[in-house]
């Protein structure tokens, strides 16, 4: 091998050494003090040695520069000795502001003041969740819930609850949530106790209750108490059919997976999150919705909207025919995985929900295409002030890593891109740069987003905030 090979292949080996290093401080921060680490928003947490220097790597998108391993770990080794609260740590963004604003301060003094909002009042006792309804949603909720486990102080899923399908229902479950043709195996082990009724999945052990009637389960014969009860079955979707819930013994608040009718409020994390309060009922709105209104938010601030329409490419869902038959809904009849078919989406008007200041600005359609996940926002915008494309798209790259909604927005510019490369994606959309069209005050802009993962991300964030247990996000400072 020529000396340029090997040279190659020794700095490999010392990334990997790196990473394999960086690994059990990682978990052990995660474990002990609830703190997440990411690299521009690419999470650290349960990634092998690749998946580590992948995400150094994936700063150089952002900066030009790839970041180097050795400045992440003096980060990490600094953190272990600060001992901070539960909170959502960007390292890449720390090592920058360190440089920009530590006035010279060592590593150590900059972190420690860094942190000090994550020793805010957060409630440390554990919240009991439980799932109402088991499919693609509650799938993944319960994927994200056990993932995010970490020492068992935020949120801990304690059972789901579904109407018996068999005698082979539990097995059935538990294979669900063991395999995904979307979203591929489960992270971990899972074993099941048909006797018990439950499924242990990765330490956490989840109760399968089998109900009719989400008035008459009592929760606490299985030690469950002030839960809060997600409902995934789209059964209910006013105040009076969800507080139901409310009426079962050990359940305190309740969250709907769907959007919601009449006066319930429809929360987009990032966006409204804050209205939340005390309310015993709530909706995380849908997943376009969660997709396309932080995206408008950040344009009605910056830009004024007159006026626009959404229209929403979406993959098919199952209240879909596979083959051609009977369907309430109008189009809905025809098979999924053959046909391209315009649908109605009350995402447009559901908007003025989380963003009153675009009411009966937005008109919308949809076409849902025969693909499984990933799906696309076409936002078409008339603006108060005339922008191009260019500054457009650099005021969303910016707002994507340095704002609020940095755990809500992604942006990529990439001429290679399809639907599944978003598959997985945590967040609520992503901008695609090079697919934006802006003539003066007329603005296009395209936003991707995985619909059920995606999705069921922003449905966690709400969860957390209802719980009082959403980590502190650091750093907090804003360098748009």
């Amino acid at each position: 091998m020529t000396d340029a090979v090997v040279s190659h292949r020794d700095r490999w080996k010392h990334r990997e050494t790196l990473a394999e290093q960086m690994i059990p401080l990682i978990g052990e921060l995660y474990r002990e003090h609830g703190v997440i680490t990411s690299i521009h928003g690419r999470r650290l947490i349960n990634q092998s040695p690749i998946g580590v220097i992948k995400a150094h790597r994936y700063a150089h998108h952002v900066t030009g520069e790839e970041l180097p391993l050795e400045r992440s770990m003096l980060v990490l080794q600094a953190l272990r000795g600060l001992h901070p609260g539960p909170a959502s740590l960007d390292l890449a963004r720390l090592l920058d502001g360190h440089e920009r604003f530590g006035a010279g301060r060592n590593l150590d003094d900059y972190l420690r003041d860094e942190l000090a909002p994550t020793r805010r009042d957060v409630a440390r006792r554990p919240t009991d969740v439980v799932l109402y309804g088991f499919g693609r949603i509650g799938r993944l909720l319960a994927r994200i819930l056990v993932s995010h486990a970490g020492g068992g102080t935020g949120l801990v899923l304690r059972a789901i609850v579904v109407r018996r399908g068999g005698p082979d229902d539990l097995i059935k479950r538990a294979s669900l949530l063991r395999r995904d043709s979307v979203h591929g195996p489960f992270e971990g082990t899972i074993s099941v106790d048909q006797e018990a009724e439950t499924i242990l999945a990765n330490g956490t052990l989840i109760q399968v209750i089998y109900s009719d009637d989400p008035a008459t389960v009592d929760y606490t014969q299985w030690g469950i108490h002030d839960a809060i009860v997600v409902d995934n079955t789209g059964r209910w979707r006013d105040e009076a059919g969800l507080e139901q819930h409310l009426r079962s013994t050990g359940v305190a608040k309740v969250l709907l997976t769907a959007p919601g009718k009449g006066t319930l409020p429809n929360i987009v994390h990032g966006v409204n999150h804050e209205t939340i309060d005390d309310q015993r009922i709530v909706t995380a709105a849908s997943c376009t919705t969660n997709a396309i209104v932080p995206v408008l938010a950040v344009l009605h601030d910056e830009y004024g909207i007159e006026h626009g329409h959404v229209e929403t490419v979406h993959s098919y869902t199952n209240d879909q025919n596979l083959i051609d038959n009977f369907h309430k809904g109008d189009r809905r009849g025809r098979g999924a995985p053959l046909n391209m078919v315009i649908t109605e989406t009350g995402a447009a008007k559901a908007v003025a929900k989380a963003l009153p200041a675009l009411e009966g600005k937005l008109t919308g359609n949809a076409i849902r295409v025969p693909t499984p996940d990933v799906s696309m926002a076409i936002l078409h915008l008339r603006l108060r002030r005339p922008s191009t494309a260019s500054e457009v798209n650099d005021f969303l790259r910016r707002v994507s890593l340095h704002s609020d909604l940095r755990q809500q927005i992604d942006y990529i510019e990439s001429p290679e891109v399809v639907s599944t490369d978003f598959i997985g994606s945590h967040r609520a959309g992503i901008v695609d740069g090079l697919a934006t069209i802006c003539t003066g005050e007329n603005l296009i802009v395209y936003v991707w987003y995985d619909n059920e993962f995606g999705y069921s991300s922003q449905v966690v964030r709400v969860l957390e905030t209802m719980a009082g247990t959403h980590p502190v996000v650091v750093p907090e400072r804003v360098m748009l």
